[in-house]
């Protein structure tokens, strides 16, 4: 009999999983969901973040060592950046594009706004937003630059840091390749072990994905509190959704033409990775599945898919641009109509664009983005609280949509990355139980 493919088991346990949380909220019964059934999704991602870190070094360091010229490196960061900015400027317009088109924001009852003013503005949540968007602007315009060079690697690691940690191991790649072939060999034989007992730590975390993705799901039904608030933020969040779906068709669209692939094969083998960006809201968290499903099933060699997708989860949030681009347009509209000039437009895109960069790979980061971005255009300071609470109540779902895309274009860079060096080859995917029989 043929197994379920994972990609199906875990749309199973999403599906349960949403169903179940409607169930518990009819029946008010939301606390045996927190107490009983999200600490499996905690643990999971848990798990995940565990293993994100030493995957990256492993990786990266062995497949830095493994390019045998310098110069490639410098072509394989280049190209990356430059590919990253360009979709990242792509998202952007669309977003701006449907957001002017649509004008969700004309036409706001002012009820709802007063509603959403009382119940958002003064919450905990986006109040912990503001005041990182402040400590963020307050930051020279060079520490973002500062930040990529550690103090303590170990300090480092501990904290996750990606930047600092892809920097160490750039930096221990180029000097394995400087001191010689023979001097490097063993090191380069410990990360290389290391790389694939971490890689067989995915595959046997990705046996519990179903089960995990079900508590997430359910955990977050059960924070949604005020339907009516929804739907009335319906054509905002159609705006986001739709925009997200026209991204991954643009990827879709540099799959076929430029790397020659089917789109519907590149969705068949990343879809693992896509769900889990969708039920964790962490394009960090998905990490180490983003790997294993470039490397295994898309057939990226693991020097760039090292490189690539750990910048990517870092300097890539092509779903994020786009999704600060709608909100910062629609906040506009709703309370400040007159501040919708082409020039502020225009500061938008340049804004958005660089704010991914620094926009870390967490939950909710994109909307500690969004505050800079209305800052810069000279958004009413009073005015603020109240234009975050005005999509904060839909900003999970949302936020859950935009890792998914976040997830694809660092995939789909990875292979445009790939492609032109030689680095993309048939794929071969490992099984959790392929030595099982040699040791049980």
């Amino acid at each position: 009999m043929k197994k379920l493919a994972l990609h199906w088991k875990i749309i199973i346990g999403m599906v349960l999983g949403v169903i179940f949380g409607f169930i518990m909220n009819s029946l008010d019964n939301q606390q045996f969901v927190t107490d009983w059934i999200s600490p499996f999704g905690t643990i999971f991602i848990n798990l995940l973040k565990l293993i994100a870190v030493p995957l990256i070094l492993a990786s990266l360091i062995k497949g830095i060592s493994d390019l045998k010229d310098i110069s490639k490196i410098k072509s394989m960061g280049l190209r990356t950046i430059v590919i990253y900015m360009a979709t990242t400027l792509v998202a952007v317009i669309i977003g701006l594009s449907i957001v002017n088109t649509v004008q969700p924001g004309n036409g706001m009852p002012e009820d709802t706004i007063e509603k959403i003013k009382l119940k958002y503005a003064n919450d905990a949540g986006v109040t912990d937003k503001l005041e990182k968007a402040s400590a963020q602007q307050d930051a020279g315009p060079l520490q973002a630059l500062v930040d990529i060079f550690p103090s303590n690697i170990f300090k480092s690691l501990t904290e996750a840091s990606m930047l600092q940690v892809i920097f160490f191991a750039l930096f221990v790649g180029i000097c394995l390749l400087l001191i010689g072939e023979k001097k490097a060999k063993p090191l380069v034989d410990f990360f290389d072990s290391l790389n694939e007992v971490v890689m067989k730590m995915v595959d046997l975390i990705m046996l519990f994905a179903p089960y995990a993705v079900f508590a997430l799901l359910a955990n977050v039904i059960i924070s949604f509190d005020d339907a009516e608030i929804l739907v009335k933020l319906l054509w905002y969040a159609a705006c986001v959704f739709g925009g997200l779906v026209l991204l991954i068709g643009f990827y879709l669209i540099l799959i076929s033409v430029y790397v020659k692939k089917s789109p519907l094969w590149f969705l068949k083998q990343i879809s693992p990775a896509q769900l889990l960006a969708f039920s964790t809201s962490s394009s960090a968290a998905t990490l180490p599945v983003t790997m294993e499903r470039v490397e295994e099933h898309l057939g990226v060699d693991k020097e760039v898919s090292g490189f690539v997708l750990p910048v990517g989860a870092t300097v890539n949030m092509d779903g994020t641009s786009l999704y600060q681009g709608i909100a910062a347009v629609f906040i506009m509209q709703v309370l400040w109509p007159e501040g919708l000039t082409f020039t502020n437009q225009l500061v938008i895109i340049g804004t958005s664009v660089l704010a991914s960069i620094g926009s870390a790979a967490v939950p909710s980061a994109g909307i500690v983005m969004l505050v800079v971005v209305l800052e810069t255009i000279g958004f009413p300071a009073e005015l603020l609280p109240i234009g975050i609470a005005l999509i904060f109540a839909v900003d999970r779902p949302l936020d859950m949509c935009r890792t998914v895309v976040n997830v694809t274009g660092d995939a789909t860079v990875s292979m445009m990355v790939a492609k032109p060096l030689g680095k993309l080859h048939d794929p071969k995917p490992k099984e959790w139980d392929d030595h099982y029989d040699a040791v049980k």
